[in-house]
Order: structure tokens, then sequence, then C-alpha cells
């Protein structure tokens, strides 16, 4: 799933993005640039805190932090809160994101996802699913 996120997610949605963490449940740290995490504020001395994958994106100065629900279950409002917590002191706008393989892997989660996050389903990578209430209310604009 990582490599999913990495190769497709990113590419899509975070085009000029830096991938500053990459780790999963046999190697919490597969990939670390420690230097860049501290110096936004991200806690490094408790890796089993950070989601699957976190990437930086300067421009916006977004950290989107990525859970991939085969590893470690989706973005739920209990580790959505937990994360807030252990990011306080992060400088960057966070954007929480739970990766699924595909919509059956979706569904069974689909209860437990917190509200303002988003979901990406690999199986149909160009889109997002966004659990953000009134912020998206509004009709489609046609050209």
């Amino acid at each position: 799933m990582q490599v999913a996120i990495i190769t497709k997610f990113a590419p899509r949605f975070a085009p000029a993005g830096k991938v500053l963490y990459l780790g999963d449940a046999a190697d919490k740290t597969l990939h670390l640039y420690r230097d860049d995490l501290k110096a936004l504020g991200v806690p490094i001395t408790k890796h089993d805190k950070l989601p699957d994958v976190v990437i930086y994106v300067p421009s916006k100065n977004w950290l989107l932090l990525v859970e991939a629900v085969t590893a470690s279950g989706p973005v739920s409002p209990g580790r959505r809160h937990d994360l807030e917590h252990f990011l306080s002191r992060c400088t960057a706008t966070r954007v929480y994101i739970t990766a699924f393989l595909d919509f059956k892997e979706f569904k069974r989660h689909v209860h437990d996802i917190a509200w303002e996050t988003e979901v990406w389903i690999a199986a149909d990578p160009d889109h997002l699913i966004h659990y953000n209430g009134e912020k998206f209310l509004g009709p489609l604009e046609r050209p």
C-alpha cells in the first residue's frame, strides 16, 4: 500500500511534495528525513506515533499524514485526536488521509473514518472522498 501511496497518490495530489517519513509495522523508519521533520516541529523520538507515510508540500505548508489501512487502520476520530495532540507544535497545516487498496476494503471501515479527513482508494487513484461536511457543499462549476 505504501508503494501505491508514493507512486500513485503523491504525483496526483502532492506533485511537489517530499516524502519525509515512510514506515510500516515491520520497520518504523524505512525512510526518514529527521532534520526536515524537526524543522516543522514534528517530534522524532516516537516513530510509532507517525502515520505510515508523511509528505510535506512546501508551497502550501501542508503536512499530508497518510495511513495505509492495510497496515494500521483508518484515520479514526481517536487516531486523528491523538495525532493532533502529538503534532501540536507542528508549524505545517495537517491533512489527514486514509488510503485503501479498493472499495471493498473502504466499505469495511467506512464507519470508522473521522470527519475532516480524506479518503484515497488506489483502485480509483484520480479521486478523493472528502469527509469535510460543508467545506465542499455547493454545485459543481461547469465550464
